[in-house]
């Protein structure tokens, strides 16, 4: 949701490696140091150790590594090593960072997988929190300054645990090696201006850390075609039909009022411009990062007579969606 049934996969190995990384994070056996909401432990990354500057890297930064370490690689607990040092801000616990990266088995030297780089690839984002994502990774990129490429090498107990990870070749207690570029920090709401509500339109108010809370006005008529609205007027690039976008959202049943599925509370996610119903289409399209959009999509634009029932939308229902545009860019080629 809201991608069109079936849903269309946009980096498969990207795709992958987030699904991974986040499992293991949930499941691992680290006790969580912070929380994106608000942590309350201060930054403390891993160190640098002989092992992790032991692993030779050579290729500019955003582009495919060339790899190289003396297998099996032992470690009891994160070391990290910085190759290139960026010029950015540091990050810091609990940003939502944008990563290329290429894992590698530490027992055989192998490429576990990769995000790809460039036009063949897909930046991940991931929570700086160990209750998320997979620990040794956090304690690797934690205070890092944007721009840098970084070694990791961890532990099976910060990594993969006891269960390994089969998809990606790696076995129970092995140790993993990343190799990762700091892209940058995502913003989890959108910045732009606020712009007058327009009319005929659910009002909208913003909590705190940006969810929107959605009224509908009693009498409001249901539109007979998709109508876009301005929340915030951003000054990003322009989101093209090719491209995939990374932003939050909420989507309710203009009838009810039910909000039926929405992102916050678990993080931005990254979807097809073109590749979702095409009530969404039309309100991403066109629109400049940093926006806030609201739209009202009829069934025709959105899911049809059948609707969706596994959410609890009706064929005749009337769907709307507030979404904060974050970031855009052209989608990897497959």
């Amino acid at each position: 949701m809201p991608s069109r049934v079936p849903a269309r996969v946009l980096a498969p190995i990207a795709a992958l490696a987030l699904a991974a990384i986040a499992l293991a994070g949930c499941s691992g056996t680290s006790t969580p140091t912070a929380s994106a909401s608000g942590a309350a432990k201060s930054c403390a990354p891993a160190p640098d150790g002989p092992v992790a500057s032991s692993v030779k890297v050579s290729g500019a930064a955003k582009t495919e590594p060339t790899v190289s370490f003396d297998s099996p690689l032992k470690v009891d607990a994160t070391q990290r090593h910085v190759v290139t040092k960026g010029s950015g801000a540091v990050t810091k616990l609990g940003d939502r960072m944008n990563l290329e990266f290429t894992v590698y088995n530490g027992s055989t030297g192998k490429v576990a997988t990769t995000t790809g780089y460039g036009a063949k690839g897909q930046p991940v984002p991931i929570n700086v929190d160990e209750s998320q994502v997979l620990p040794g990774l956090v304690k690797t990129v934690e205070c890092a300054r944007i721009g840098s490429r970084i070694v990791g090498v961890l532990p099976p107990k910060e990594a993969f645990g006891t269960k390994g990870y089969a998809d990606f070749g790696i076995k129970p207690k092995q140790v993993v090696v990343f190799v990762i570029d700091v892209l940058g920090v995502v913003p989890t709401r959108a910045d732009g201006t606020p712009q007058p509500a327009p009319a005929g339109f659910p009002t909208v108010k913003l909590g705190k850390t940006g969810k929107p809370s959605v009224t509908i006005p009693k009498g409001l008529a249901a539109p007979t075609q998709t109508m876009v609205g301005l929340l915030k007027q951003g000054d990003g690039a322009t989101v093209a039909s090719s491209d995939t976008v990374t932003m939050q959202y909420q989507g309710l049943i203009l009838g009810t009022g039910k909000v039926f599925q929405q992102t916050w509370g678990r993080g931005p996610v990254q979807l097809a411009a073109d590749g979702v119903i095409p009530g969404f289409s039309k309100a991403l399209i066109g629109q400049k990062v940093g926006s806030q959009v609201i739209v009202m999509i009829p069934p025709a634009d959105g899911y049809g007579a059948k609707g969706s029932p596994q959410v609890g939308i009706k064929g005749t229902d009337t769907l709307v969606f507030v979404l904060d545009i974050l970031a855009t860019g052209p989608t990897p080629a497959q």
